[in-house]
């Protein structure tokens, strides 16, 4: 376990679990991004527990989430997502802090994870806003339309709805693989029902 104690390892741990976190909020039901972002986040808090931080930057890192999630699930505005983006950068560079304050980790690595998580922030928070652009219309069409369950759903889950994967939710538990049916969405959650409950 000494490998935890080092700054980088830490920041890679808090960065990648983040991340997994992120991917989780647009894959609700699988358990495993969950699983694996609990994990990432527990071992980087025992990681960077060993050093100082910098408690402005773990808050930056945190309020850094509500920025994306305004972009992809509510107003898709583009500068939500460049702040999130922003946030998560300088959060976590500066989280993990030396004895005179500056950041601890390797600022070639920084550079590097930087640009890899921005690049998955930017994947993941255009393709939300696209489907958010998309018309009403569009959208409306899947009310009706039968697919299938991805995952278990109840308060969250996914189906397969007319060739695409949405995240969904219902009243009733729908167990995975079952048939459901389109009854409403709330913004790009689709609301679902087992698809024999009508007959």
């Amino acid at each position: 376990m000494n490998f935890l104690l080092d700054p980088n390892v830490g920041y890679i741990l808090a960065v990648g679990g983040l991340m997994l976190a992120i991917l989780a909020l647009f894959t609700p039901g699988t358990g495993i991004l969950e699983i694996g972002a609990l994990f990432a986040v527990v071992l980087a808090a025992f990681s960077i527990s060993n050093f100082g931080i910098n408690t402005w930057a773990l808050a930056l890192l945190i309020l850094g989430i509500f920025p994306f999630i305004l972009a992809t699930r509510r107003s898709g505005k583009i500068y939500f997502l460049i702040i999130a983006m922003a946030a998560l950068v300088v959060g976590s560079v500066f989280l993990i802090a030396t004895p005179e304050g500056g950041p601890a980790v390797n600022p070639y690595l920084a550079i590097f994870v930087s640009a890899v998580s921005c690049a998955f922030l930017w994947f993941m928070g255009r393709r939300s806003l696209e489907a958010i652009a998309m018309p009403a219309k569009s959208l409306a069409e899947l009310i009706g339309k039968t697919g299938e369950a991805h995952t278990d759903i109840y308060a969250e889950g996914s189906a397969y709805v007319d060739g695409e994967e949405w995240s969904a939710r219902s009243q009733v538990f729908i167990p995975v693989g079952s048939q459901v049916r389109v009854i409403g969405r709330e913004g790009l959650v689709l609301v679902v029902e087992p698809a024999q409950a009508e007959a």
